[in-house]
């Protein structure tokens, strides 16, 4: 059986996943559901302003450490495609299998600043202007979502190629909002990449919330639906 630890995007807590967890539990699998430093509802300003990419890198880890977890499946929605990606580049070979649900794939260097659209730039930049160190969620979200850390958009990623030696690699791309979304070219890259499989939901960004099913379904290794 497999482990899977999910990791939520921007603004969300582990309830991101909420309808995903029982379907994989029920096909035997043990699962995972992080919420990141700075987006637990008990955080202080203190723990908001400081969090960065590497304090949520850190998360999973001692996730890992603490379960005694090896063979992972490491799955990040949006924004937590960069913290897969470096927490698996850092876990001593502990990851097995990394899935980006329409997710950021960094390469060295990269932010998710530098990584998404001017739509998402603008939404970051207003977002945090009140506080300048965390942003508020865009309007006509869930209301569970939390200020976000900026410094945890802003850092760049080190990798040092750990993660290239994760043995299965995989990207989804979510096709029901090709008017915002900032993964259509990194679609095209990674269909190019015969290190990655590419596969195609046709939701919006939210999947876990629109197809649970299809999300769950892709996980197990079947068809999306």
């Amino acid at each position: 059986m497999a482990t899977f630890v999910l990791v939520p995007g921007g603004w969300k807590g582990s309830w991101a996943f909420e309808a995903v967890v029982p379907l994989l539990e029920r096909a035997g699998h043990t699962v995972h559901a992080l919420t990141l430093t700075g987006l637990r509802p008990d955080d202080d300003e203190a723990t908001v302003a400081a969090a960065n990419l590497d304090t949520h890198a850190e998360d999973v880890l001692r996730l890992l450490d603490r379960h005694h977890i090896t063979g992972a499946t490491l799955v990040g929605h949006s924004y937590a495609g960069m913290v897969i990606a470096a927490a698996a580049d850092r876990a001593d070979g502990r990851i097995s299998r990394l899935v980006h649900l329409d997710a950021y794939v960094p390469r060295d260097g990269e932010s998710c600043w530098s990584s998404t659209n001017e739509h998402f730039r603008k939404v970051f930049a207003a977002g945090a202007a009140a506080t300048g160190y965390a942003v508020r969620p865009p309007g006509g979200g869930d209301p569970r979502r939390r200020p976000h850390p900026l410094a945890s958009f802003l850092q760049t990623i080190r990798l040092t190629g750990a993660l290239a030696q994760v043995p299965r690699r995989e990207f989804v791309y979510c096709s029901g909002w090709e008017d915002r979304t900032p993964f259509a070219g990194l679609r095209a890259r990674l269909q190019a990449d015969p290190e990655w499989q590419v596969h195609d939901l046709p939701t919006g960004h939210d999947a876990m919330h629109e197809a649970p099913g299809a999300v769950a379904a892709l996980l197990l290794g079947g068809s999306p639906g």
